[in-house]
Formats: structure tokens, sequence, C-alpha cells
């Protein structure tokens, strides 16, 4: 006996098939949604500076030869705090630890190494930016009222202060930096350590561009690949 077997109609067929074509449509409308939403999320997601100690972030960024041409702006952040710190302080309590003192020292032993005969430093007027300025560099350093207003502060104005063919160093605050970063592309970066620094230099239309940020640790290293 022969099986009987049931032929779906051709409108059956067609029905499969636009349900197919729909389905394909389905697909591609989700993955354009999900590619749209990574590519938001990108953008918005919090991100920092490039890490200058990294591989060769340094070298390819041309940090070495805009510093020796006098094209580099640098912004470091203050030494530990003593109000904020178990820390045996350096001085006065608005000031900074012994610990954060050393810390500096170190960091300005190895700016030095980078060459500092044209560079020109500037500190804000608070007690732990003046203390962190003297540990740096030895001896104290100039003050200017504009550091310490971190919700002004904007990159025209720091570049307004270096002169042609000179670097300059400005210790400062952590908010002040945090104020450069989010002008520059960066609203989300994270926090600047104490000591940490923020390198500035200027592009090929000679405009000023944050290439990275470098935290204490890492000054050393700095210095090293420096003088290779």
């Amino acid at each position: 006996m022969r099986e009987h077997v049931n032929v779906p109609p051709a409108r059956s067929a067609g029905k499969l098939l636009k349900s197919a074509k729909k389905y394909r449509v389905l697909l591609t409308a989700g993955a354009i949604v999900v590619s749209l939403l990574l590519l938001t999320g990108y953008t918005y997601w919090p991100r920092s500076p490039i890490d200058l100690v990294r591989g060769q972030n340094m070298s390819r960024a041309g940090l070495y030869e805009s510093w020796k041409r006098g094209e580099v702006v640098v912004l470091v952040r203050h030494g530990e705090r003593c109000d904020r710190s178990d820390n045996e302080c350096l001085g006065p309590k608005d000031g900074i630890t012994r610990n954060g003192s050393e810390v500096s020292a170190d960091v300005g032993r190895s700016l030095s190494q980078l060459g500092l005969a044209q560079t020109d430093i500037l500190a804000s007027p608070s007690t732990r930016t003046a203390q962190t300025a003297e540990s740096l560099f030895g001896h104290a350093i100039p003050a200017e009222d504009w550091l310490f207003d971190c919700e002004k502060m904007n990159l025209p104005q720091v570049m307004s202060h270096k002169a042609n063919n000179r670097n300059l160093v400005l210790v400062t605050h952590s908010g002040c930096i945090s104020q450069i970063e989010s002008k520059q592309g960066y609203p989300h970066a994270d926090t600047s350590e104490y000591d940490s620094a923020v390198f500035i230099s200027l592009d090929k239309r000679s405009r000023p561009v944050i290439r990275g940020v470098l935290n204490p640790q890492d000054w050393k290293q700095l210095a090293m690949k420096g003088n290779q």
C-alpha cells in the first residue's frame, strides 16, 4: 500500500518564504541597533589619556624630541595631602606629607634627567603645591593664582603662559588637570594620582594636544628611556 503524502500548497511555501525574508530583515536591523549601541557606549565610556610609560608611547608621541625643542607643557599634581592621610605631615596640615615630599623629590630627579635648561616652572599658591614644587626642584617656585582657580582653567589659558622654545611645568591640582582633560575630550578620565603628570605638546598644525599621563612610579623608567 502506498503511503499518502500531503504536499503543501504553493501559497504555504510563499508564506514560509516571506517569513524567512522577514526574519532576515529583523536580524539585520538587530545587528545595526547593536552596532549603534556599542558605538554610543564607546563614545561615552569612561576613558583616560594613554599611559606614556607603556611600550613606545612616549616615542610615538614625539615627546622626547618635542622636549628638546621646548614644545612641551607638563601639569603635575601635588604630592600626598596631609589632611587626607595618616602619614606624618611635612609642615602645616594643609600641606603634604613627608612621604609625599619624598615621592615628589624622586619625580623631580627623574624630570631633571630630561633636562630643565629651557624649562619654566610655576606653581599654584596653595601650601601643598608650594611644598610639592620645592620638593620637586629643590627650591621655592614662583606661584600664580590662576593655577588654583580650576573651574576657570582651560588649555588656551595654560598655553598663554608658555614661552616659545621653552617647556613649561605647572604644579597644580587634580581638579585643574581634570578640567583640562574634560575640555580636551576626556570628560570621564580617572582622577590623577599624587605626583602624576599630564603631558601636552603641539601637533603638526601647532595645536596643543594631550599626549598622555605618567604616574609617579613610572618617572624613572621614562627618564631611562629618554637617555637611551
